[in-house]
């Protein structure tokens, strides 16, 4: 118990602390317990434990800000990237399900250029088409009028953006033939068929996307390429005026238009002078 008194009489004994301004004032001096200025020491040494938590948790959450950002930038990247790869992956199926080397070199080099369409693809797949229709093997073993198997007239109205001939390729540059005439006009513009015949060829080539073909006879054809959409099937009989397909921009464009093109014997010919023909 007499411990317990002296303990307790220490805690309590006052200290002084003296403070002595650098000025005219006078000295003044605070008399506080033992024990309180212990208390103001612990609580003084918790503050500054504390202050530095704060500061080492918000050093903590800047560097984790950051490297959310960072991997966030990633991600979107590697999203990017894996968008590019499922379409690669996608071309790559395209061509390596064709049944050769040579079937996958045809069709990337019918795919690598807009304008042009690769003739010799193409008559490879009328030829095909050709075979299994018989009718079109009977519509051209008969003698035509001459009249009507002539293309004639615009197949749709529009302005010519690209004539027949050497020109600069709009997307890859280098001078290079143009088998045809490029005609803009608004996407879905219902095409024509410029003189009567049979469609020898209605479906997808490479980069030239959805193709009518049709065969007038007396060795003339004309060929209707990157439209949205075709309306006739290969074997089927056309006249003059009769819509064929939508215009659009499929295959390898650099807009909606209208890729005409006027063969005579398998060759491609300047289509100018049978727009404005009268036969």
């Amino acid at each position: 118990m007499y411990k317990l008194r002296l303990l307790l009489k220490k805690v309590h004994t006052p200290i002084t602390i003296m403070l002595i301004p650098h000025s005219r004032f006078s000295a003044r001096s605070v008399r506080i317990p033992v024990i309180a200025a212990a208390f103001f020491c612990v609580m003084a040494f918790l503050g500054s434990i504390f202050t530095v938590s704060l500061s080492i948790q918000a050093f903590d959450y800047y560097r984790m800000k950051n490297e959310y950002a960072r991997m966030s930038k990633n991600f979107n990247e590697l999203e990017s990237t894996m968008a590019s790869l499922k379409q690669s992956e996608s071309q790559f199926r395209k061509l390596f399900s064709l049944a050769s080397r040579k079937e996958v070199l045809k069709n990337l080099e019918s795919t690598a250029e807009e304008g042009s369409i690769d003739v010799e693809a193409l008559k490879k797949d009328i030829n095909s088409s050709m075979a299994t229709v018989d009718e079109i093997k009977s519509y051209l073993a008969k003698e035509q009028d001459v009249f009507r198997s002539s293309p004639s007239g615009w197949p749709a109205a529009g302005k010519i953006s690209s004539g027949f001939g050497m020109r600069e390729h709009p997307r890859y540059g280098g001078r290079k033939l143009h088998t045809g005439i490029d005609i803009t006009m608004p996407n879905g513009t219902p095409l024509h068929a410029t003189a009567d015949g049979v469609v020898s060829f209605s479906d997808r080539s490479g980069g030239s996307g959805n193709i009518v073909v049709i065969e007038h006879g007396h060795g003339l054809s004309t060929v209707y390429a990157h439209n949205t959409r075709n309306r006739v099937t290969a074997g089927q009989t056309v006249k003059r005026g009769d819509i064929i397909a939508y215009s659009g921009s499929t295959g390898i464009t650099t807009g909606p238009h209208l890729h005409y093109e006027v063969w005579r014997n398998g060759q491609s010919i300047d289509p100018a002078p049978y727009l404005e023909s009268k036969n």
